[in-house]
């Protein structure tokens, strides 16, 4: 026989929750699967949050992980909110993904939705001559290489002028020669067989395209490359590794650049804790992007 089991919530705490949802969703305005392309293909769309009323704000570009393979827009957690309520107009991008399309068109995509955004984030409340371009995982290198490889941006008649920071979170491909070594000794000091679809093969199976696709090879003075907050977990040693010699890069080169490792979370959770309360992670990044703003 089974037993059902019924949750009885207390009247003043459920009618908390519902006036803290309701209050949120009162306060900004949501619009999705906004196209990005002429025509658009169906992952060429954006999802756009902003505070009811906003005029001018500064802009967070979101771009997704998911190993350029998988991911979507949607998968954003707190994130909307969070920046919402922080006065930020809050854009989530999908694009076109492996293996149906290279690793170029990937970036091309992202660019083109950044360009899209420059032309038309006023019209909801946004601000495009300040825009963070923000991504974790396969995202992170999106945002990075985009934000030190201006060709990309150019192309959409997008200037770094209009980047007030980049921020990668837990980026492991940074330097893509790098990870691709790195991967592939491991492999074969445990007589593990090499993975049939990895960083190798999913860059272009092209040492020049390795090293294009490398935002740390892109890292000069006089570029205007906006400043960069490079987010890790402090005891992933890869992304560990990634983040540091990245970061190095750019404060060599006169970029402005602080790298955070985070504790005690892990690849997924950091991404997921990204506005959570006393998140240590989630403060770090508002400390930036202020002052970032003021620069």
């Amino acid at each position: 026989m089974s037993v059902t089991k019924v949750v009885v919530y207390p009247v003043i705490a459920l009618t908390a929750l519902l006036t803290t949802s309701l209050s949120f969703l009162n306060a900004q305005e949501i619009r999705r699967d906004v196209p990005y392309a002429t025509p658009a293909h169906a992952r060429q769309v954006l999802d756009i949050a902003s505070p009811k009323g906003a005029k001018d704000l500064p802009v967070v570009f979101w771009i997704h992980g998911g190993g350029w393979q998988q991911g979507d827009k949607a998968n954003v957690q707190l994130k909307p909110q969070w920046f919402v309520e922080n006065g930020y107009v809050f854009v989530s991008t999908n694009y076109r993904l492996l293996p149906e399309v290279d690793m170029e068109t990937i970036v091309r995509d992202v660019a083109k939705s950044v360009g899209w955004v420059s032309g038309h984030i006023a019209e909801y409340g946004g601000d495009p001559k300040r825009i963070f371009v923000m991504g974790h995982s396969a995202g992170a290198q999106l945002a990075a290489l985009i934000c030190t490889d201006d060709r990309y941006l150019k192309a959409e008649g997008v200037s770094f002028r209009q980047i007030v920071g980049c921020v990668p979170v837990d980026g492991d491909t940074f330097d893509i020669p790098a990870i691709i070594w790195t991967a592939e000794m491991r492999q074969l000091a445990h007589s593990m067989p090499q993975a049939k679809f990895g960083h190798r093969e999913k860059f272009g199976n092209d040492p020049e395209k390795h090293r294009n696709f490398s935002a740390v090879n892109h890292i000069a003075r006089d570029k205007q490359i906006p400043p960069f907050l490079i987010l890790h977990v402090s005891g992933h040693p890869d992304t560990s590794i990634q983040a540091n010699r990245f970061g190095s890069a750019l404060t060599n080169s006169g970029v402005a650049s602080k790298v955070f490792g985070a504790k005690e979370t892990t690849h997924s959770k950091i991404n997921d804790d990204l506005g959570v309360a006393g998140d240590p992670t989630s403060k770090v990044l508002l400390e930036f992007m202020t002052q970032s703003l003021k620069r």
